[in-house]
């Protein structure tokens, strides 16, 4: 389809001459996520479709209790240090955005009394500003007023400097204004095509000023409501213990009429997937399981207790392996794996090419993942539009060993290969899970035959996935030589996405090791590229600014990518909580109830 016929088709369903839904399975049949279609109609200024799924329950509460198991637990409750979904999940139950996203990509209204858009006066024609009209008559947990005020102080706690949060990247260049008492307006300093950052999504919790005030900048950890959090959400706070259990009881002066249906939520912590899977597919014991990275296999075999189901979801997740170019054993100024040292091999492209062809992306599709994973070669892989056909992947380990040998890293004796007597030995670290210690194995495996040696570690979840700054085993440090994780896309946007390169978010003792570019990966092209997307309205031109965002670390084998994950939940069968690709588990988690009979 020629881009004026795009415009046309755009301009059609603005006029109201096109159902939204039309356009949408138009845009399917020519290749794109429906996704991909909402968003493209999002950035035309055109509002989302705002239904929602049906909600049964006439009447708030008397669901009794709804146990739901994080295998992963939080270990802290306030979402703008949430480095990790688990924290954001946690913090979820209590706190809220202005609007989070459904399975379709559309914008569904929280706090916000409706999406903005051109037709309603919201969205500016120059892409410079988005004005948000608030719900009134919104109550903070304490019976204080939810109102502008607290979202101006949210974007100017998030984006101090001083108080380190791990989403200052989202409020730091934009200017949050106070219209009137539940009128707020963001002003961009560029044209925005994607406004919906700030105030939406996991990113996106308001917290309260008359809470968090005294505690902004260089206080912002010794809050009291780290712990003990203070929300507008269906949930109120009863007790938490770090990486074990949080506990909810019911708003009853929730802003939504019947809801929540549950009357408490227990949100259970530790464990791994597979005991986390049969916890729900087969004993019963908990309603709801998060995160199940388990063999396929195995899944299916749970599934067959007749107790719950496994929920896939496409989504934009990526497991992927990251090669710490920099020196993570040495300090340089006091720092490990500081952007002033070098590895000692993966600073060698040589190294890093043959370390991604050792990797056998197939076989841990079809031996492990099966239809909860994809190979891919692309960091980016949803929505479709946005992935790159520039990228392979290619498991050889012949053409491996030819490449090290060109590079000058020959075998020794004990068959490691070796340069300037440095042998080619890393360490190899990832969270315990069965799934990616069998990953592990595999790449293990692959490298031993070019003459590469890893030590396999596995750090629990709990603490590998913690914002602890005191800890040295958190993947936000990585402070060895390869790391494996998955880490989500929130959004079916990939400005947030793709930000986890960007030379202003390198994680570092000086920002708390909060930054998102964990891989400490420096490119002068990819911060322009980026910029320009930031501020491409024509959404053509930006998704092809995106492949390029894609193929920069991937061509530069600074990452290997493995598996595109759909996200995968295990439910009871009676239990209906809507999923989606886009936004946490908990995004709505005021629509969840138990339904009389097995839910769909």
């Amino acid at each position: 389809m020629r881009e004026q016929e795009l415009r046309d088709l755009i301009e059609e369903v603005r006029e109201g001459r096109l159902a939204r839904r039309a356009f949408i399975r138009q845009m399917i049949g020519l290749g794109l996520s429906a996704p991909m279609a909402s968003m493209l109609l999002m950035h035309a200024g055109i509002a989302g479709a705002q239904t929602g799924a049906a909600y049964k329950p006439t009447r708030r509460g008397g669901g009794g209790v709804l146990k739901v198991l994080w295998w992963q637990g939080a270990t802290l409750l306030q979402p703008h240090f949430a480095n990790g979904t688990k924290d954001q999940e946690g913090s979820r139950i209590f706190y809220e955005p202005l609007a989070v996203w459904d399975a379709d990509g559309n914008l569904v209204p929280i706090l916000a009394a409706e999406i903005p858009t051109r037709d309603n006066g919201g969205l500016a024609a120059d892409g410079k500003s988005v004005t948000w009209k608030l719900k009134k008559g919104v109550t903070w947990h304490d019976g204080q007023p939810f109102t502008a005020d607290d979202c101006v102080f949210t974007w100017e706690y998030a984006r101090n400097p001083e108080t380190a949060a791990v989403t200052s990247g989202v409020y730091k260049d934009v200017t949050v204004t106070k219209v009137d008492s539940h009128t707020i307006r963001l002003t961009f300093a560029k044209p925005t095509p994607f406004w919906a950052r700030a105030f939406v999504a996991a990113e996106g919790m308001i917290i309260p000023k008359h809470v968090f005030a005294p505690y902004i900048g260089s206080k912002s950890r010794d809050a009291p409501g780290n712990l003990k959090p203070v929300g507008t959400g269906p949930y109120k706070f009863v007790d938490f213990k770090p990486g074990d259990m949080v506990r909810g009881e019911i708003n009853t002066n929730y802003h939504m009429p019947n809801r929540p249906f549950f009357d408490a939520i227990e949100m259970k912590g530790g464990g791994d997937a597979t005991s986390a899977a049969r916890a729900v597919l087969q004993t019963g014991e908990f309603d709801y399981a998060w995160n199940l990275q388990v063999e396929d296999e195995v899944l299916k075999r749970l599934e067959a207790g007749g107790k719950g189901r496994a929920v896939i979801v496409d989504s934009g997740d990526i497991e992927f392996i990251q090669l710490n170019i920099h020196d993570p054993w040495n300090e340089v100024d006091g720092e490990r794996a500081s952007v002033k040292s070098k590895h000692f091999a993966f600073s060698d492209p040589a190294v890093r090419q043959a370390m991604s062809m050792v990797v056998d992306r197939k076989g841990i599709q079809e031996f492990i993942y099966g239809r909860t994973g994809v190979a891919t070669s692309n960091f980016l892989n949803n929505p479709a539009r946005f992935r790159s056909p520039n990228t392979k992947y290619e498991f050889n380990i012949e053409k491996a060993n030819q490449v090290l040998d060109a590079a000058g890293w020959k075998r020794g004796s004990d068959g490691i290969r070796e340069k300037d007597g440095k042998k080619l030995k890393f360490v190899f670290q990832t969270s315990v899970n069965s799934l990616r210690q069998k990953e592990q194995a595999v790449v293990k495996q692959g490298c031993q035959k070019a003459g590469i040696d890893l030590e396999l570690k596995s750090v629990t979840a709990s603490v590998f996935f913690s914002s602890d700054v005191a800890n040295p085993d958190t993947y936000g440090k990585f402070w060895c030589d390869m790391q494996m994780y998955t880490t989500t896309m929130t959004q079916p946007d990939p400005e947030r996405f793709m930000d986890q390169y960007l030379s202003s978010e390198v994680s570092s003792k000086a920002n708390k090791w909060q930054g998102r570019n964990i891989t400490r990966w420096i490119n002068a092209e990819y911060d322009k590229t980026y910029a320009a997307a930031e501020s491409e309205l024509d959404p053509v031109k930006r998704a092809a600014l995106f492949i390029r965002l894609n193929d920069l670390p991937v061509n530069d084998h600074v990452i290997v990518p493995l598996i595109s994950r759909p996200r995968v939940r295990g439910a009871s069968l009676k239990l209906v909580a809507p999923s989606t690709g886009w936004d946490l588990d908990f995004s709505q988690l005021q629509n969840w109830y138990r339904d009389g009979a097995p839910a769909g």
